[in-house]
């Protein structure tokens, strides 16, 4: 075996797939003690130098997304800590990293600036309380096995909400950057509120130059694997206001001293006016962190052809936030920009992440002071590469290719995140995701039936403008399952298509393979319907129903009231049976096959 990577899995038999087995017990809970009991020796080196290489990265993109977040920037570290060590053993991927991230900075930001008043100790019981509920939601999620809830929400919804996230969050930090606090709570007043401050000259030169200089070393070096453009960055920026002491000859804002040491265990405590906002903040954090870890977890497993639990990468990430939340720290997600470096530096497990999580602590414990130098300016500006990385505009000059509607979709969930904030605007892009997954079924698509010389089967009349339909049967094709939402819209397309019959009709027939389900409500309306159509001398038949269906219809008590003379298992069948029922002399149009 090399000593590079784990030996690959041998080729399954030609025409075999090989699915996951259902992992159980304790394995399930404990993927990190698995892959200690898998663990070769020959991959602790690459571990090893990963993890250095990791923590040279870890400890500013901390410290900026604390910063960003509105608290203080210890806080960043000991989330990165806490959240890398338990996910080192809950988590079931092997090559993640989590820690603080670009797209939770604005849900933070949202509950703690209005709440906390200044104060940065009431700042991080609020984000700690966030993480706990965010890890707890998570937890109760993943053992429920509710791993899939994120895929409710679409590609176009997910890329609206970032954009709109990555938006609020470099507005944000356009103050940062430019030297001064900045001032607002929306994007609108805070967009307002820098323009005006840069007008009033408050802008600091010496830290808008810093910043300026971190953002093109970050994105000169971006596609370098072997140059740290954050770390470069970084340094640069930290020597120099140390060199030319800035701080104090030019008043350029800078990071100060960190707290020595590890934090205590203390679990954050809020207020009651606190609770609905902490929570439903955490239920974004929740819902925000899931969906980009599921994604990226996924992605790092195809890449290495093995698989990873949605269920089980659902509960590691809700230990790691329920263990930063209860040791200072504040919601965490996965990172795309973290666990790349991981991977570039050769890391083959978790381990990497445990080694770069004792190393930013063993920063803590030596040398807290090191980056008391470090200008806030540079740390806005590593937030606003990482926003600006976010930003999705090819993807969606696709969609807007090939369907402009979810385009507009999309602009619109990023416009509601950049209006009413990010909170708000999370609980928008589940709204809009609810009604487009509701609007195929709510207004699907139906057609009458015909045939067409030289195709096979019945088409669409409206497509195929020559097809031959038989008279007095009409052939109805309901595209969605029926339901309470629908099912008047179905009755009435149905009894259109009746009413515009060229010939008085004899029978309805209702190509049911398409419906996949049947409520209570829409067989109360296919009840309605049959007696409005008995009324007027028309029988109510349906082809190609599905068993399940006609078991819901047998409950229901309509399956027997209308009787399985009237349900056939093909609509040749039903054909065969118009003509023989009413003798038409139309017999080219009996299915030979059905």
């Amino acid at each position: 075996m090399s000593d590079s990577t784990p030996a690959p899995a041998a080729p399954p038999e030609p025409g075999r797939l090989t699915r996951p087995g259902k992992t159980t017990g304790w394995r399930r809970w404990l993927p990190g003690l698995v892959a200690l009991r898998q663990y070769e020796i020959a991959w602790l080196r690459h571990d090893l130098v990963a993890g250095l290489v990791l923590a040279t990265v870890l400890v500013p993109v901390g410290i900026a997304y604390a910063v960003a977040s509105g608290l203080p920037a210890i806080s960043g570290l000991y989330a990165t800590i806490f959240g890398l060590l338990a996910y080192a053993l809950f988590g079931p991927s092997r090559v993640l990293v989590l820690g603080p991230d670009s797209s939770l900075v604005a849900l933070i930001l949202g509950v703690v600036l209005p709440l906390s008043a200044g104060d940065p100790q009431r700042a991080l019981a609020l984000a700690g309380m966030m993480a706990v509920v965010s890890g707890i939601l998570c937890i109760a999620a993943g053992s429920a096995r509710l791993g899939f809830v994120t895929e409710l929400l679409s590609k176009p919804i997910r890329y609206g909400y970032m954009n709109g996230i990555a938006l609020t969050v470099l507005v944000s930090q356009l103050p940062a950057l430019f030297g001064f606090s900045g001032q607002g709570d929306g994007l609108l007043t805070k967009s307002l509120a820098f323009g005006e401050a840069v007008l009033a000259g408050k802008t600091n030169g010496a830290a808008l130059a810093l910043g300026a200089g971190t953002l093109a070393v970050i994105f000169c070096l971006k596609r370098s694997k072997r140059l740290p453009g954050v770390l470069i960055a970084v340094v640069g920026a930290t020597i120099t206001v140390a060199a030319l002491d800035l701080a104090t000859r030019a008043g350029v804002p800078v990071l100060g001293a960190l707290p020595q040491g590890l934090p205590a265990l203390a679990f954050p405590l809020i207020t009651s006016g606190d609770i609905v906002p902490v929570l439903l903040g955490g239920v974004a954090v929740a819902l925000v962190s899931f969906a980009d870890t599921s994604v990226l977890s996924r992605t790092y497993a195809a890449r290495a052809g093995s698989f990873v639990d949605p269920n089980q990468e659902m509960v590691g990430l809700g230990v790691a936030n329920l263990a930063v939340g209860i040791f200072q720290g504040f919601p965490i997600s996965a990172s795309a920009s973290r666990t790349p470096v991981a991977e570039a530096a050769g890391a083959r497990t978790q381990l990497a992440g445990v080694v770069g999580a004792l190393v930013v602590a063993g920063l803590l414990m030596v040398a807290p002071s090191l980056l008391r130098n470090l200008p806030t300016a540079t740390l806005a500006a590593v937030v606003i590469a990482s926003a600006i990385a976010l930003i999705e505009v090819k993807d969606l000059r696709r969609i807007y290719r090939i369907q402009q509607w979810e385009f507009w979709l999309s602009i619109g969930c990023m416009a509601g995140v950049a209006v009413l904030g990010a909170i708000e605007g999370i609980g928008l892009a589940i709204v809009i995701a609810v009604i487009e997954f509701l609007w195929d079924g709510w207004r699907p698509h139906f057609a009458v039936l015909g045939r067409v010389d030289g195709v096979k089967g019945y088409h669409d009349i409206s497509r195929y403008p020559d097809a031959r339909i038989i008279p007095g049967l009409v052939l109805f094709r309901w595209d969605a399952p029926l339901f309470f939402a629908n099912a008047e819209l179905f009755r009435d397309h149905a009894l259109d298509a009746v009413a515009a019959s060229p010939t008085p009709v004899r029978w309805l027939v209702v190509s049911a393979e398409p419906v996949t389900s049947v409520d209570v409500t829409a067989a109360d309306v296919l009840e309605e319907l049959d007696h409005t159509l008995h009324a007027a001398g028309i029988d109510l038949c349906f082809a190609e129903m599905k068993d399940p269906v006609k078991d819901k219809l047998k409950r229901f008590g309509l399956f027997s009231a209308l009787g399985e003379q009237r349900f056939f298992a093909t609509l040749g069948q039903a054909v065969s049976g118009y003509i023989k029922a009413t003798r038409v002399p139309w017999v080219d149009w009996e299915d030979k096959d059905g």
